[in-house]
């Protein structure tokens, strides 16, 4: 080879040295720099270490809570079908306060009926997130029966005041179960 070809050789692997060595130093400069941010250009993994996308993280949890409100809803439906088929609701029920039951043991029955009914909701949904709205009516229908209980409404009171003292756990009562189904399904919409 000659002298002009063997400096053309060295000159050819200084440069595939010298590209190579920028290249590295180009690479370690976009990485490692300060502030720890990467180069422009580069890319960086960001899907969740658990192999799922960015977006379905959440989903799961959301779909549980559906799972878990629908499976509320059915139980409390069923329950409650059962009991307001028996009892009757709103205007239908002896405890109306525009009904001649609701100072009898009608009343009664059907308070303990809806009493139960609400145990039974608040127990559906013991350990699980949100249902606030069926807790508070389940807890209103409670209060509501230990009100009428602790008044005597069944046992038709002759006292004026205790008769008026009767109406309004009467009406909670009587509205007990639509407003049970009421819950169960705003139970649905994470509320």
């Amino acid at each position: 080879m000659s002298e002009v070809g063997v400096d053309r050789v060295k000159r050819i692997r200084l440069w595939s040295t010298t590209s190579a060595v920028t290249a590295v130093a180009a690479l370690l400069a976009g990485c490692g720099g300060s502030g720890g941010s990467p180069a422009p250009d580069s890319t960086v993994d960001v899907t969740p270490s658990a192999g799922a996308p960015a977006g379905r993280r959440s989903a799961a949890p959301a779909s549980d809570r559906a799972a878990v409100a629908e499976k509320v809803k059915s139980a409390v439906e069923a329950q409650l079908s059962l009991d307001e088929g028996r009892f009757g609701s709103g205007s239908n029920s002896p405890c109306a306060t525009a009904s001649a039951k609701m100072f009898t043991r009608q009343c009664a029955a059907a308070v303990k009926g809806t009493d139960a009914d609400a145990s039974f909701a608040l127990a559906q949904v013991d350990g699980h997130e949100g249902f606030a709205a069926l807790r508070s009516v389940a807890r209103k229908i409670q209060n509501s029966a230990a009100a009428y209980q602790r008044l005597g409404c069944a046992a038709n009171p002759s006292k004026a005041a205790t008769r008026h003292a009767c109406l309004e756990p009467a009406a909670v009562l009587a509205q007990g179960f639509p407003d049970l189904r009421d819950g169960a399904n705003l139970g649905l919409a994470g509320k």
